[in-house]
């Protein structure tokens, strides 16, 4: 193995050099159904069988693949599936689409007391954080509300209650990626535990962002000296206890102080405890009292003039965040707007996963054969063909919301996912793509502009064994650079 890793290494290095030296400024078009000489080096070098690897290269004006090579094998595309949901999102909802979250009063007011309960009505909004709930109660409190006699009730009837377990895909299940749907979802359900030893270098202080007066946290953590290898996360042992009057955080390992201020985000409860925790903090910055408590239920009231309103920021600006960040709860979370707006109320999986592909059907999409069944890529039985996303890059480059969703996808050494790739180098900028990986799996499709200044739709598509280990990569980097110094037919 160690033998192998250092010839992937030095492969790594090799390409960009072999291509220039091996193509030159006249380079000749690749055979569609054959590998360049220096991808099938890197697949040689990491022991990747054929089978393992599928890819698409053309010219957005030219009516076939320059390389097409296991063009109709079903591959799992991990977070590429994102290019799917967020399509169907763009073109059946429109970029200006936004989600609006209501507050309602139950009972009447008199002298700034609300002599009932104060509901909070989500619609599925993908990205709503601490601080449009701390506005939206700041609007409640300028209709003169300062004292709540009711409990605030929660009105999450917009998705279907998921039973998913959230450690069901990895046994994460305080990962923030791994967080389920949710309708009044708030900062993705996720907490930022701070952790920065003391001053003498004796203790490790540890603070929570947003603080939760309904969660307790208790840090065990002792300080210790020597070097910060892997940080906060491979260092801190994080567990959620059962305590009589309710869950409590426990922090335990020993923190090296040369790791100085670190954060470490991960999610320690239900959302509605989430939002009934946040709440009481927000509610009491406004100089807010409540003496009530916490409760679900379905406001049916609908000629009822709302307190206060939110409105979301734009479909455009979730979806630049789900494509460029790879945001798994968003894309999920458009997936079921989705389905909420084909009227599937209240919104399933499955049914998101119909209303995904109905609204790309009406786009004139094929996904004829592609197996859904997470809209975010976080699946181990996703499938899809290389032929098929590159026709889906295809028509949405001819689409009218073709500007949104190519502007959403990361650009090649400058932000997203591809940050840090392809820096000071000749794709430095001219690539934009959406990454995929999850174990055994690695993936990549986008556009990119060449050396000589055409456009070009590429699809990489990886699953083998350790693929995501850098496999996948470095057959990804090489099929990039052929396709930026191959020359159109």
């Amino acid at each position: 193995m160690k033998r192998l890793r250092w010839v992937a290494a030095i492969w790594r290095r090799l390409v960009p050099g072999l291509l220039a030296a091996l193509l030159g400024s006249a380079q000749a078009v690749q055979a569609a159904d054959t590998l360049p000489g220096p991808v099938r080096a890197v697949m040689d070098a990491h022991e990747l069988p054929d089978e393992a690897v599928s890819v698409w290269v053309q010219g957005v004006n030219q009516d076939a693949p320059r390389l097409a090579f296991n063009t109709d094998l079903p591959q799992n595309p991990a977070s590429v599936m994102k290019l799917y949901t967020t399509y169907a999102a763009l073109e059946a909802l429109g970029p200006a689409y936004t989600w609006t979250t209501e507050v309602h009063a139950d009972g009447p007011v008199h002298d700034g007391v609300l002599e009932g309960d104060l509901w909070i009505r989500g619609s599925g909004d993908p990205y709503l954080v601490a601080r449009d709930l701390w506005r939206l109660l700041g609007e409640v409190r300028g209709r003169g509300i300062q004292r709540i006699t009711g409990d605030l009730v929660l009105d999450t009837s917009a998705f279907a209650h998921s039973e998913t377990d959230p450690g069901a895909f990895d046994e994460r299940p305080f990962r923030a990626y791994n967080q389920q749907p949710h309708p009044l979802l708030i900062n993705f359900n996720v907490l930022d535990f701070e952790l920065e030893p003391s001053l003498d270098g004796r203790d490790i202080h540890v603070s929570t962002y947003p603080p939760m007066a309904n969660l307790p946290v208790e840090s065990r953590l002792s300080a210790s000296a020597g070097p910060c290898f892997g940080g906060a996360h491979s260092r801190v042992a994080y567990d959620i206890a059962q305590e009589p009057n309710g869950q409590a955080v426990i922090l335990e390992g020993s923190y090296p102080v040369s790791c100085g201020r670190q954060r470490l985000t991960r999610s320690a409860m239900t959302p509605e405890d989430y939002v009934y925790g946040l709440f009481r903090a927000l509610w009491k910055q406004w100089d807010g009292t409540f003496e009530g408590g916490l409760r679900s239920g379905e406001w049916g009231r609908g000629d009822t003039t709302p307190v206060a309103v939110r409105e979301s920021r734009p479909l455009v600006d979730v979806v630049r965040l789900v494509n460029k960040y790879s945001n798994n709860v968003m894309a999920r979370h458009l997936a079921l707007t989705l389905a909420v707006e084909h009227e599937a109320f209240p919104a399933t999986d499955s049914g998101s996963h119909e209303a995904v592909s109905y609204a790309l059907a009406r786009a004139g999409v094929d996904t004829t054969r592609m197996i859904m069944d997470n809209a975010a890529g976080l699946s181990r039985n996703n499938r899809v063909t290389a032929r098929q996303v590159a026709a889906l890059l295809q028509q949405a480059r001819t689409s009218l919301v073709m500007p949104e969703f190519k502007s959403s996808l990361a650009v090649a050494g400058r932000d997203g996912t591809l940050r840090n790739r392809f820096n000071d180098s000749p794709l430095t900028g001219r690539a934009r793509m959406k990454t995929g990986s999850i174990d055994h799996v690695s993936a990549i499709a986008g556009y990119m502009r060449s050396a000589r200044d055409e456009d070009l739709l590429v699809v990489v598509l990886v699953n083998a064994e350790d693929a995501h280990r850098g496999a996948g990569r470095a057959v990804q980097d090489a099929v990039l650079q052929w396709a930026f110094h191959s020359a159109a037919p």
